[in-house]
């Protein structure tokens, strides 16, 4: 049996947006031709390979004028060839206003004129974006990744890098790419969200924010898992909001993307391997460092192979509180992917002996889905109550019922609290935190 928020749930949600134009680009009528002299602009560029001492501006401007004469082309259109190709000299090509926008989160190359955008949680084709061609793309992957001593060629077609703004990029180009060069680019959002933005976007409800602040207080073991995109960082930034400012706090990323306000953090990054294939420094190498450096909290933002098995073991040596995530389609399949992670370790231990571990190790499993209109709900918060017939038990204490689609395709849907008293309140009450009470009464 479940119950619907009524008492709290009161607070607005965002209406979902329209898809709209995606690029604020005036609608030229021949669009296609200027795209045509654009190419032909930038191809003499490159075959010129200019000096340094040369003028670009009037070296641009000339080739501009050379390469318009005789046609029929306003100054507007003009402007707008210039601004592409001052992107192409000084910034990165067809996708710099793309990566100046902020509302764009994630922008996904899969051909020269197969490009996509995550906007406003919905991914959606920018056709107003183009490159010359495959040779294109990749002059721009390794105008990317140049500052930060990376390279991208035949010998090494993959790259995986964290710009200097704290974007993630990944590169794979032939032969490992079939059909060409492919660029990925998970944004950085310099404002993060907060715990107010989450409540009037409906990712949960005020009930669901309080049990969880309750459950960090009171120091409980915390997996937040969902799928790709599904909010997963976003909610952990949060969660880390509700540690107490004295706790000295390890964070441990593969690419730094939570910022935490506390005055006590330690900040831990994973390092790739050199051109030798030497000094590679894995998430599973500092967890165990993390160990050794007194930590109250361990944090780290994705758990994916064989780190698991340390993480468990520090939630399970005294050190509690701990938060991290992991991609999973459901709270149970992530159990299930935690002991799959901790057999890749290698640990020669029964897989009773490993359910035991977990479920003595955590508290909590917040699960966080992207729904089909885009927008992020946590759909289900669990505890693990024991094991029964082998197998570990988890009770749903809140989640997301989904009722309906609109013909906007907005998903219609439901927040329910189930008529359950969770076994975690009373760790949560011996730590002197009785500020959830009253949701439970």
């Amino acid at each position: 049996m479940a119950k619907k928020f009524v008492e709290e749930f009161n607070i607005e949600e965002k209406p979902i947006k329209p898809i709209k134009e995606v690029r604020d680009y005036e609608t030229f009528p021949n669009k296609e031709l200027l795209d045509e002299l654009r190419n032909k602009i930038i191809q003499n560029l490159i075959d010129h390979n200019l000096a340094n001492h040369r003028n670009m501006d009037d070296f641009i401007r000339t080739e501009i004028d050379k390469t318009l004469e005789g046609y029929d082309i306003s100054n507007v259109e003009r402007s707008y060839i210039y601004n592409l190709i001052d992107n192409e000299i000084n910034g990165y090509g067809p996708i710099t206003e793309l990566l100046d926008d902020p509302s764009i989160t994630e922008i996904m190359v899969n051909g020269k004129d197969d490009i996509y955008i995550e906007l406003d949680g919905r991914v959606i084709k920018d056709d107003s974006v183009s490159f010359i061609n495959s040779d294109h793309i990749i002059r721009t992957i390794q105008r990317l990744i140049q500052p930060l001593g990376r390279t991208i060629d035949t010998a090494n077609p993959m790259v995986d890098a964290r710009l200097s703004d704290g974007s993630r990029l990944n590169a794979v180009i032939p032969p490992l790419a079939l059909n060409g060069p492919v660029l990925t680019i998970r944004k950085f959002r310099e404002e993060l969200a907060t715990v107010d933005d989450l409540l009037r976007n409906g990712t949960f409800t005020p009930y669901m924010a309080r049990f969880l602040e309750a459950c960090v207080l009171a120091k409980l073991n915390i997996i937040v898992s969902g799928g790709t995109g599904s909010g997963k960082t976003t909610l952990l930034n949060i969660l880390s909001t509700f540690i107490h400012d004295g706790d000295r706090i390890i964070t441990i990323e593969d690419a730094a993307e939570l910022k935490l306000k506390q005055s006590h953090v330690i900040s831990l990054e994973t390092r790739l391997v050199n051109y030798e294939g030497e000094g590679e420094i894995t998430i599973r190498d500092l967890v165990i460092n993390s160990l050794r450096m007194r930590p109250d909290r361990i944090i780290v933002g994705e758990v994916r192979g064989k780190e698991a098995f340390d993480m468990l073991q520090a939630m399970n040596t005294g050190h509690n509180g701990s938060l991290t995530t992991l991609h999973a389609n459901s709270p149970a399949d992530a159990l299930d992917r935690l002991e799959t992670m901790i057999l890749m370790a290698g640990m020669e231990i029964p897989i009773r002996a490993i359910r035991g571990y977990i479920e003595s190790a955590i508290d909590i499993v917040v699960h966080t889905e992207r729904l089909s209109d885009g927008r992020r709900k946590v759909t289900s918060i669990c505890e693990i109550t024991g094991i029964k017939d082998d197998i570990i038990q988890l009770k749903e204490i809140f989640g997301f019922k989904q009722t309906g689609l609109l013909d906007n395709g907005e998903v219609t849907g439901e927040f329910l609290m189930h008529k359950y008293k969770p076994k975690v309140l009373n760790k949560i009450t011996s730590r002197g935190i009785d500020t959830i009470k009253d949701i439970f009464k």
